[in-house]
């Protein structure tokens, strides 16, 4: 079994910057992506970021600029740097890890509360 633990969400005003982290433990195949992903109320669950072991990025376009998605290999650590936040960054946010193994394997952490208001 697969668990990711974030932590790093909170309260910011417009303008400041918070860090993600998603810690993943367990059986995981080394070949794989992880990503963040947001929900607002009211509104479906979109792609933020997403970085494979290799490196390779991937960023909505409402945050390209703005936000830096990394990842520590060795850790199993997925980061999520949110700078020049915005009103409308506000969602709860979730990690995530896939591979495909024969089947695809697919985990998601709690999610973590990000709120931006002044």
């Amino acid at each position: 079994q697969v668990q990711l633990v974030e932590s790093g969400g909170g309260l910011v005003q417009p303008g400041g910057s918070l860090r993600l982290s998603c810690a993943a433990s367990g059986s995981i195949f080394s070949l794989n992506a992880m990503g963040w992903y947001r929900q607002a109320p009211g509104k479906q669950r979109e792609l933020v970021a997403a970085i494979n072991s290799g490196g390779s990025t991937n960023y909505a376009d409402s945050v390209k600029g703005r936000f830096t998605i990394s990842r520590d290999n060795a850790k199993n650590t997925v980061y999520l740097q949110m700078n020049s936040l915005k009103p409308e960054d506000t969602a709860v946010y979730y990690c995530n890890i896939h591979w495909v193994l024969g089947k695809v394997y697919d985990y998601w952490g709690q999610g973590t509360q990000v709120t931006v208001s002044s």
